[in-house]
């Protein structure tokens, strides 16, 4: 390991926030020479990872992720943690660049000593998480924050691949007329292990316990969880703070049901094993549309595939066995 990044690896121990952040920017490098540094700093830092709990905070765009965060996290500094918030901005779709606004939006939790919030756009990934999401939690961990919370994008299909990095998923919904659902996926209902039903407050007291009530009847009807978690369903007002230290407490009784099934270190094994994989599907993507003996011969390969003269699979297993060849 070069010798500044074994003075990184030193300072991200100690909690520097500064050396936190540059070691998250190397991680999100696309340049070669910087994800090899990256990956032996992830190596190193292995032993000092894993003992924060994750959650992944998910919702519709307007439902208040980030002032429930801001609210959450302040709650949790309280009860003396550190909180470091991965605040995942959409990219566009034409300069690449990101709003990154975040930081704004927590002002109130950026300021404090025992919190670090990190804006980083997703660059085209899909899933709701950026391209190293995995890796920037590790690090975080490593600095010794005690709750690592992933704010995704929003909520859709591909929404899922961010219940693949984290120990709990809660996912927001706003107050409605309490007559129908939501417009919310089944599977990503499937997958939450906290229903959180955001600004019950005003005039909206009433109709979020309605929500709240049916979410509450639709999970029963879904199929039960493979762990004795039940998922609940919850009220709270982040502007009022209300209800936000029971959303703590669910946390806490959620990590125990867990640990006691032996299942809590089972699902991040998992976890890395999925990891792994993905791993690999993107190195030999890269791999195979780096050879050379490829691009001499995709472009008339798809030429024939366009007009007709080669069906999509066999032109794939011509090209594959070409690669392979080129090995």
């Amino acid at each position: 390991m070069a010798q500044s990044d074994t003075y990184l690896m030193k300072h991200i121990q100690e909690g520097d926030r500064r050396a936190l952040a540059q070691a998250i920017t190397l991680i999100e490098s696309i340049r070669d020479d910087h994800r090899e540094r990256a990956e032996n700093l992830i190596e190193e830092l292995l032993p000092y990872t894993g003992k924060s709990m994750r959650i992944a905070v998910s919702g519709v765009p307007g439902v208040g992720k980030s002032t429930f965060i801001e609210a959450f996290g302040k709650h949790v500094i309280s009860l003396g943690k550190k909180v470091a918030v991965l605040a995942v901005d959409p990219s566009s779709k034409i300069s690449g660049g990101s709003i990154l606004g975040d930081k704004t939006r927590m002002d109130g939790l950026s300021q404090q000593s025992e919190a670090f919030i990190r804006p980083t756009p997703t660059s085209g990934v899909q899933g709701g998480v950026a391209r190293r999401t995995r890796e920037s939690i590790l690090v975080c961990e490593a600095a010794g924050y005690d709750v690592v919370m992933v704010e995704t994008v929003g909520v859709g299909q591909s929404e899922t691949a961010v219940s693949e990095m984290v120990d709990m998923f809660f996912l927001m919904l706003l107050p409605g007329s309490g007559d129908e659902l939501q417009g919310i996926k089944r599977g990503i209902v499937e997958l939450a292990d906290l229903i959180i039903v955001n600004k019950a407050d005003g005039d909206l007291v009433n109709a979020a316990k309605s929500v709240a009530s049916d979410y509450s009847s639709a999970l029963r009807l879904l199929q039960s969880s493979p762990t004795q978690w039940t998922t609940q369903v919850i009220t709270c007002s982040s502007t009022e703070e209300k209800g936000i230290s029971d959303i703590w407490e669910i946390v806490l009784q959620f990590r125990n049901s867990l640990t006691e099934d032996d299942l809590f270190d089972k699902r991040r094994m998992q976890q890395a094993l999925s990891w792994m994989r993905r791993e690999l599907d993107d190195l030999l993507f890269n791999d195979f549309y780096s050879s050379e003996a490829v691009n001499s011969v995709i472009i008339e390969m798809e030429d024939k595939v366009k007009s007709g003269l080669k069906s999509p699979a066999q032109a794939a297993r011509e090209l594959l066995s070409v690669f392979k060849k080129d090995l």
